[in-house]
């Protein structure tokens, strides 16, 4: 039943999904995303010329669904990178990288529930819907695996063309043999045909860093002028150190235990403080070695200056971004801790975030809807939720026997939003008995209770002779930007209503009694 209904919610999305956007429009924003499409493209185009025939940019982080930037950053659209690169698309192509341990143990992608190498081919597929010429895949740390043989043989089949890229011992500290024939010479030399190509990858760890250097040798080696820049969105490197939005992701890459630090290499070049971390610090003495391998001089005297990165340069509203930022360090936080309670082998990653929260100086009651759960929680004894709205407004909720806290939080809400009285029901006890008893006795489920998408499809269903229910369902897209905390868990349903309403949820790591 869940997946039926999410079916019908789905059309029920795509039919409001104009005045959603109208109303994001007028969400208070602290970040001028038109201003970013713009500087943006140029600064990309000033780098291109700054090396001549070809730039090979690498993309950290996601070209589209950037949804932690959107979150620190009101203002920024999930998509914006991808925006700007549309401006650049007749002088660029894309190739996506993979790499072949990825492929060896189905690695998957979290955000998305989908293995790297299907990752590949719907990267592929979004680039080239929006005009995107993707060029090539490229499979790194190649070393015979028959997984990426086959791998390869599937994309080809697709007309895909494939490129190895191998294992290299030493990598990356033996520069000599690095930068040799025996070392990125052994590499096949991936064939490009513009100005700017753009490298990706469905996520970290792939090796786009390396082709890029790869390919650099071997443009060398035919007298072709190519550059390397870097596109990392965070850290901001002309925003301080500990600023909360710096600091959000460093919550952000806990699990990957990445820091962030003071560019030493770019104080001592020019006097001037900038923000990097840790890995790009690490590796840039590396990396200066390579450069003047290949070019015979090194092109960049820090890793800040190997980058492309305008963001800081378009937040319009600070207040706005560092409070947006100190959510995300808390939403992390929550996350981290019911991973742990769920699976138990993030300890570190709890930790960490921890110190976190106590060097920007927060605590969890800064997020207003956990005071406001728990204090509702404590006065009905069960478990409860809570919501702040665009204008501040707290509304809560608290479970009964017909609905969960979520979906009952989503009907106090709408129904406020709409001006219904709180004692008007939207959906009759005698309708919700039938799908309970469908739920419990025909299906084998444990939890009676309605689900925040079995709600939404009941009021759908009622709006055409409902006045109310039809009224309720016209405030969902109000609910986009708005804060969430539950006192539980909740079910991974109800996790992915309020991620598609664009809700910032997070839950006290307690188990849901009857999931």
């Amino acid at each position: 039943m869940p997946a039926l209904f999410c079916f019908y919610f789905y059309i029920l999305l795509l039919q409001r999904r104009r005045r959603k956007i109208i109303f994001v429009l007028r969400m208070k924003t602290g970040f001028d995303n038109k201003k970013y499409l713009k500087i943006q493209s140029e600064q990309i185009k000033k780098r291109i010329e700054q090396f001549g025939d070809k730039l090979y940019l690498e993309f950290g982080g996601k070209l589209f669904d950037d949804n932690h930037a959107s979150r620190v950053l009101p203002g920024f659209q999930p998509d914006s990178k991808l925006q700007m690169l549309l401006q650049l698309r007749d002088e660029a192509e894309v190739l996506i990288v993979i790499s072949s341990l990825d492929i060896e143990k189905n690695k998957v992608r979290g955000d998305l529930g989908i293995t790297y190498d299907e990752d590949v081919l719907r990267l592929r597929s979004e680039f080239e819907n929006v005009g995107l010429f993707v060029s090539s895949v490229v499979i790194t740390h190649y070393n015979g695996q028959a997984s990426a043989d086959a791998y390869r043989a599937r994309l080809e089949r697709l007309g895909i063309k494939v490129y190895y890229h191998y294992t290299i011992d030493g990598y990356p500290n033996n520069v000599a043999l690095i930068d040799s024939d025996e070392g990125f010479g052994k590499n096949d030399y991936v064939e490009t045909t513009r100005p700017l190509v753009v490298v990706t990858a469905p996520g970290p760890g792939s090796g786009k860093m390396a082709v890029c250097l790869s390919q650099l040798y071997h443009e060398h080696k035919r007298g072709v002028k190519a550059g390397y820049a870097k596109f990392e969105t965070f850290p901001v490197w002309n925003l301080p150190l500990k600023h909360p939005v710096n600091i959000a992701y460093e919550a952000a890459t806990a699990d990957l235990n990445d820091v962030n630090m003071i560019d030493p290499f770019h104080l001592e070049a020019y006097g001037t403080i900038a923000s990097s971390y840790n890995r790009d610090i690490e590796i840039f003495p590396v990396l200066n070695a390579l450069f003047e391998g290949i070019y015979g001089d090194s092109p960049y005297k820090s890793p800040t200056d190997m980058g492309v990165n305008m963001i800081g340069s378009c937040i319009s509203d600070e207040d706005v971004c560092c409070n947006a930022a100190r959510e995300e360090i808390i939403r992390r936080y929550y996350h981290a801790l019911c991973n742990l309670a769920l699976k138990g082998n993030n300890e570190q990653e709890v930790n960490k975030i921890s110190l976190i929260l106590k060097q920007a100086k927060l605590t969890t009651e800064y997020r207003r809807t956990t005071v406001a759960a728990r204090e509702r929680k404590e006065l009905s004894g069960v478990a409860t939720a809570a919501i702040e709205l665009q204008d501040g407004t707290i509304i809560t909720s608290r479970t009964s026997s017909l609905l969960g806290p979520s979906a009952a939080l989503i009907v106090n809400a709408t129904k406020h939003l709409a001006g219904i009285p709180h004692e008007i029901k939207l959906i009759p006890e005698e309708m919700i008995e039938p799908i309970q008893k469908t739920k419990v006795e025909y299906l084998h489920g444990h939890n009676p209770r309605l689900h925040s998408d079995e709600v939404l499809v009941a009021i759908s269903l009622l709006s055409n002779t409902n006045d109310y229910c039809r009224q309720a369902l016209d405030q969902l897209p109000k609910l986009n930007g708005c804060q969430v905390h539950s006192t539980v868990m909740l079910s991974e349903v109800d996790q992915k209503i309020f991620k598609k309403l664009g809700v910032g949820l997070t839950c006290d790591p307690v188990k849901k009694i009857g999931e």
